[in-house]
């Protein structure tokens, strides 16, 4: 049951860790600044704890840098957005997997890959569609930065799968290094207020905890990962979408039509499916941790 408690554990974190970036940004401290001082702390204590080596390579930039901004992406998009709407557009991942690994691992697609990808994309088009805007698209900066995090989320682990030999320690500190990189961006284009640095003091506990919490849980995950199937992880880690919608609802008081649910179950459908395709990758919602990232929250 360890294995399994430690991804509950995970899938709840993950659920939940947009709501204190809220609290932090109500407090004065903008997502991107808030991102961007939890990841370097979250590499400090990285690289006291692992003291990694490795050579540093454009692949390894890569990785990092698409890591980056999928994790400061998506924790931008879920303190500025509806939560459950960003969240699901996220996990259009397995749909960009298929693409990106077509492309980089030249892996074939299967008949049932299309239809898995038609059925990601129906379902993507039931969530949004509203008639009086035309086509189902995203429809807010929120809902275009969540769906471009899960975009970068599936290249980074597709780009991950082509080197398998780097090692877990290297890829955590690279993708921490991402995130502050992508961060720092971030803060460049939207200055924070004058008095966000007081109000960074005022919160340090709050942003020491929380990269205490992504450095803690990424540990715990690995170590599911490593104990169970994919196909079991994948189940298993979905319970943090039941997370997030009982916490948008308790916390944010926010809740999915009936429409809205229809489209969210197809795509999480295909998500569920896109493992059972053979050799096919597919942007496991557990790979999350072989990214070691904080997300999309």
């Amino acid at each position: 049951m360890i294995p399994v408690l430690a991804l509950l554990t995970g899938a709840t974190v993950w659920g939940l860790i947009w709501y204190p970036y809220r609290v932090l940004a109500q407090a004065g401290v903008d997502a991107a600044l808030a991102t961007t001082l939890t990841y370097v702390g979250a590499l400090v204590l990285a690289v006291i704890g692992f003291r990694p080596r490795f050579r540093v390579s454009w692949i390894l930039l890569a990785i990092a840098l698409t890591a980056g901004w999928a994790n400061v992406s998506f924790t931008l998009a879920v303190v500025y957005g509806d939560v459950m709407r960003v969240v699901l557009l996220f996990y259009l991942s397995p749909l960009w997997t298929i693409l990106f690994a077509r492309w980089i691992l030249d892996e074939r697609l299967t008949a049932g890959g299309y239809g898995l990808m038609l059925l990601a994309l129906a379902g993507a088009a039931v969530m949004l569609w509203q008639p009086h805007m035309g086509w189902p698209l995203p429809a807010t900066a929120a809902e275009w930065t969540g769906a471009s995090a899960g975009a970068m989320f599936a290249l980074s682990n597709v780009l991950i799968r082509k080197n398998a030999t780097l090692s877990i320690e290297s890829k955590v500190v690279a993708i921490f290094f991402g995130g502050i990189v992508m961060g720092a961006l971030c803060v460049m284009v939207l200055p924070p207020a004058r008095d966000a640095w007081t109000s960074v003091l005022d919160t340090a506990w709050l942003l020491g905890l929380l990269a205490l919490v992504i450095l803690a849980v990424n540990i715990a995950v690995q170590h599911g990962l490593t104990q169970l199937s994919a196909n079991r992880a994948i189940v298993i880690y979905l319970f943090e979408l039941v997370v997030t919608a009982i916490g948008a609802w308790l916390l944010a008081d926010e809740m999915l039509s009936i429409q809205e649910w229809c489209g969210g179950v197809m795509i999480i459908a295909a998500g569920l499916l896109s493992d059972r395709l053979g050799p096919n990758p597919v942007a496991e919602p557990s790979a999350r941790l072989e990214s070691a990232a904080a997300p999309r929250s």
